[in-house]
């Protein structure tokens, strides 16, 4: 049979844990957690349906890269494999593609959309270039006007898409 002592010193030592406990809870602090807020124009938000240059509003973040330009650069690129597209960064990269009329040659585009505006200074395209050698693949140079090329056939494509949205 347990005494006495024993019995009040485990009530004690409970009391003084749920003491320990509240006086902890009265320690935090009344401030709310910092979150995105829309201060920035709104962009590419890919938790909400998909509206180009407006985003989902309310607590959830926004994300600084215009939808009609990323949108518009996975529908140009479509015909190349895929490697990555990172929707927070801006970032599309493609595998190499082969022409199968051009077997020799082969091409690896990135893409960095750079704003939240369409503009079209919101929008860079680098391409690279290999040929087949007897050693393998090697780097070439690319047509400076290609990239270019590249960047308006986007750029043509994110305003077809921002004009087939305008209610009307």
């Amino acid at each position: 049979m347990p005494s006495g002592t024993g019995v009040l010193k485990k009530s004690l030592m409970a009391g003084a844990a749920v003491l320990a406990v509240a006086s902890l809870g009265a320690c935090a602090s009344n401030r709310t957690a910092k979150t995105f807020e829309g201060k920035e124009p709104a962009g590419f938000n890919p938790l909400s349906v998909f509206d180009g240059d407006s985003g989902s509003g309310g607590d959830r973040p926004t994300i600084s890269v215009n939808g009609y330009l990323w949108r518009a650069a996975l529908d140009t690129l479509s015909f190349m494999p895929l490697a990555s597209a990172d929707p927070y960064g801006g970032v599309i990269i493609t595998d190499w593609f082969v022409n199968p009329e051009k077997p020799d040659e082969r091409f690896k585009a990135t893409v960095y959309i750079l704003d939240s505006r369409l503009r079209a200074d919101g929008l860079n395209v680098a391409l690279f270039r290999q040929v087949r050698s007897a050693g393998g693949w090697t780097d070439a140079q690319v047509n400076a006007q290609t990239e270019i090329d590249l960047e308006n056939a986007i750029l043509t494509r994110a305003r077809q898409v921002r004009l087939s949205n305008v209610p009307g």
